[in-house]
């Protein structure tokens, strides 16, 4: 009985364990699936926010020379949205709004500001831009590679514990990014290292959350679920852009540091209370591989009638095959399953996409004028994460579309094609007004970050428990690497090139983007053809059976 009862509690939680014998009675299914969405949902959303200050940062290291912000009370205290005065060739008596408030500048001839080194070595130099592109893509660089070697881990550790180690190992080497302003380190090299090792701990992340996920929900309205849940990503850049920002007055070092804190704490909280099977609770696996295709989910009145069984018999009717207990596919299998590898090379572009707004938005509204003005960093950095809002839609009403169309490639393929003119619109009004910049972005970021949920969730969880797996679940974080490893190489090359081709215009910068969402929509041709076939072929035979009655059956035969 004893060692029973050591098998059952191996992946159990210390937190939930606590809890448990507080209560002097478990939670329900429902109620450890709603703490597995909660946890892994905050678990994620500080993934993404200790990726954020680089971007919110980049107009501190490497200031436009001709800008000067106005002073204010940092957010909330004072306005959100601050503009920029210009500096140039101007009448010190008069400008179009009265004489021009400068601060801090002493006036040269033609009442230019006399050239004075801004921001911080080693990015302040003319090849700044492109140092900041090579930070960006030393990290994402390491995000990608790291990313098949941590999804094979993953199936083959404890989930929970290798989250934990990932997400503490993000918030030590973030903050140490931002202690190098404390230091007053100067040294290019350090900048880059503290990347690229962050990038490797920060590759833990999406594999392990998707696989747990996977663990606890069936492919029933998984599309919906995981498009709710993935709100995370956005809610994370959101969170992460006001955070930097607000703290960006004491100094950029700060930026980092209070992102890199929150991914630290939440680490601790995924080690006291996440479960990453719902075998380590006693809870059958929702997915039961003698399910035909896995599509009948075991509800909870019947989950909780089999752990109370287990408990009655003092052994247990669920298999143990929770955490450290199955054995993971290889790479290569994973590669094999039907839909891999096309969805994985869209997201390559789709990611190219979705990383180069995440990493370079703030920069282009703080170097772009807006109604005929300009706005600060700290501005910049809050206005971006409206691109974030319309992208929590997008990923909600993707996952919805796909569900009820039955249909995962054609919904990703329509939406990448939607964002080709919504980004081009973005990019010739934007400059209007606030109001049209505002509206168009989030427009943008419905379109761009739709597809991208879609494939890196439901998508994936969908791949990683195929039928051809025979219900091994443990495919789950293997697929999901393969998949978003291959999409953040795409991540490292936006904003790579995004970092060479601005100082060229950012008219170029789009040109790359709509070839990036067309190849993405594109890539997915055959299988959009496979699914609108499927549903012509359904749709003839439901014809044929309601005006003939058995003539529907061979051709159904045959379609399968």
């Amino acid at each position: 009985m004893a060692g029973n009862n050591n098998d059952l509690m191996r992946g159990n939680p210390p937190g939930i364990m606590l809890i448990r014998s507080m209560r002097r009675k478990d939670w329900s299914l429902k109620t450890y699936k709603y703490v597995v969405l909660l946890i892994t949902f905050i678990a994620y959303t500080s993934y993404h926010a200790s990726r954020k200050p680089s971007s919110i940062v980049k107009s501190v290291l490497h200031p436009h020379p001709f800008l000067n912000e106005t002073v204010s009370n940092p957010w909330p205290i004072g306005p959100l949205f601050i503009k920029k005065e210009t500096l140039g060739p101007i009448d010190l008596g008069k400008s179009r709004k009265g004489p021009l408030f400068i601060k801090n500048e002493t006036l040269g001839p033609m009442g230019l500001s006399k050239p004075r080194k801004k921001g911080w070595e080693p990015f302040n130099d003319e090849d700044g831009t492109s140092k900041l592109g090579e930070i960006d893509v030393a990290f994402l660089a390491c995000y990608s590679i790291g990313m098949y070697v941590a999804g094979h881990l993953g199936d083959s550790l404890d989930l929970r514990l290798f989250l934990t180690t990932g997400m503490i190992g993000s918030g030590i080497f973030v903050g140490l990014f931002g202690m190098g302003y404390f230091w007053k380190i100067h040294a290019f090299w350090f900048y880059l290292l503290m990347q690229m090792v962050a990038g490797l701990f920060q590759s833990t992340g999406w594999p392990s959350v998707v696989a747990v996920i996977g663990n606890w929900f069936g492919k029933r309205k998984r599309g919906l679920i995981m498009g709710i849940w993935n709100a995370h990503t956005s809610v994370g850049n959101i969170s992460g852009s006001l955070m930097a920002a607000g703290v960006l007055e004491y100094g950029w070092g700060w930026s980092f540091i209070v992102p890199g804190a929150f991914i630290f704490f939440a680490g601790i909280m995924v080690y006291l209370l996440l479960p990453a099977y719902p075998e380590d609770v006693g809870f059958p696996c929702p997915d039961r591989p003698s399910s035909e295709d896995s599509l009948s989910p075991i509800n909870d009145e019947e989950a909780q009638r089999v752990k109370e069984n287990m408990g009655e018999n003092g052994q247990g009717n669920v298999p143990r095959v929770g955490s450290g207990s199955r054995t993971s596919v290889g790479l290569l299998d994973a590669c094999l399953i039907p839909g891999v590898i096309p969805f994985a090379l869209c997201l390559f572009f789709s990611k190219l996409v979705a990383y180069t707004f995440l990493y370079w938005l703030p920069f282009y509204l703080s170097q772009t004028a807006i109604g005929g003005e300009y706005f600060s960093v700290k501005s910049a950095g809050n206005l971006s994460a409206l691109f974030d809002v319309g992208g929590i839609v997008g990923g909600i009403l993707a996952g919805h579309l796909s569900d009820k169309l039955d249909a995962r490639a054609t919904t990703a393929a329509s939406f990448m094609y939607a964002a080709i003119p919504s980004m081009l619109l973005y990019r010739k009004y934007g400059g209007v007004s606030e109001f049209m910049n505002i509206l168009l972005m989030m427009i943008a970021g419905l379109f761009v970050n739709g597809p991208y949920a879609l494939i890196t969730t439901a998508v994936s969880a969908d791949l990683g428990t195929h039928s051809s797996l025979k219900g091994d679940s443990r495919a789950l974080a293997t697929v999901t690497a393969i998949i978003d490893g291959t999409g953040s190489m795409g991540a490292a090359l936006g904003p790579l090139l995004t970092g060479f081709l601005s100082t060229k215009g950012w008219d170029a910068v789009f040109i790359m983007l709509v070839v990036g969402a067309l190849s993405a929509g594109l890539l997915l041709s055959r299988l959009v053809l496979f699914e609108l076939s499927e549903k012509f072929s359904k749709r003839l035979a439901c014809g044929q059976h309601n005006s003939g009655g058995s003539a529907s059956q061979p051709l159904l035969r045959d379609q399968r």
